[in-house]
């Protein structure tokens, strides 16, 4: 039986600024990442998508970014690796501690945007994002992109690891992500993303932007809330799923 976890980042809203379709997506998701107010979100908006996500028997998961609101934390920091530790250990305390007021406990962290991004290919940054989450909760499932340092340094930490894929995204060979201002970082038609993913969770493989199949690990599908077509390619994922005799399940049922 194949098992896949899907995700999306949520709790992305901050102040009076709506962001995303939270209540319409969480209950079609196994696991949440929440904006943690670095790059997204205010402790308000935290606490509210705590509240729905417990509503609907969903896993929370910390979503620490770069302190950049104004560029969503997509935009490259310089800093230290003592600094990126400081700042995850930040979030994902303020987030875990509002899960704890509600009786919820975190399940995984994933880093966001460019934070994630970087600390993909530089594994000094992955160890102290890696060492901050094990220094809070040795238990807390480390999210990153398969085949990443990320993945690495997690599994260097002793810490279990989840490697994620990307439904709607193109790939290089090395299996980065292909950058968002370039051709092919985007795949638009549902139908080729679907089939993508049904192809990365039974074969372990996915065709890269330069036409080269590559090898990847697929536990967990990342899936936007934000797009236009997000709900209804997000309801078509599952169904796609499910037809595929594939199950959807939370991270802490598929990384022991």
């Amino acid at each position: 039986m194949y098992k896949v976890d899907l995700n999306s980042d949520l709790g992305e809203s901050f102040g009076r600024y709506t962001l995303g379709m939270d209540e319409k997506i969480i209950p079609l998701i196994s696991s949440a990442n929440i904006a943690c107010g670095f790059h997204a979100s205010d402790p308000v908006v935290m606490m509210e998508s705590v509240s729905r996500t417990k509503a609907a028997g969903i896993r929370i998961g910390a979503h620490p970014g770069f302190p950049d609101l104004m560029g969503f934390g997509r935009r490259n920091m310089a800093v230290s690796p003592a600094e990126a530790k400081a700042y995850t250990l930040y979030q994902i305390s303020a987030l875990g501690g509002m899960c704890q007021a509600q009786g919820m406990k975190l399940q995984h962290v994933k880093p966001h945007g460019a934070l994630y991004n970087m600390a993909a290919k530089d594994y000094e940054l992955s160890l102290a994002i890696c060492e901050a989450i094990k220094e809070y909760d040795p238990e807390l499932i480390v999210m990153g992109l398969s085949g990443s340092e990320t993945i690495r340094a997690a599994k260097d930490c002793g810490l279990k690891a989840a490697s994620e894929v990307f439904a709607d995204r193109g790939y290089e060979e090395d299996g980065s992500l292909v950058n968002r201002r370039k051709e092919g970082a985007f795949i638009r038609d549902e139908d080729e993303a679907i089939a993508r993913v049904i192809r990365m969770v039974k074969e372990g493989k996915v065709t890269a932007v330069t036409g080269q199949d590559i090898d990847i690990q697929a536990d967990s599908v990342c899936v936007h809330g934000d797009g236009e077509k997000a709900l209804l390619f997000v309801e078509k994922i599952r169904t796609a799923l499910k037809a595929e005799g594939i199950e959807i399940a939370p991270l802490s049922e598929i990384c022991r």
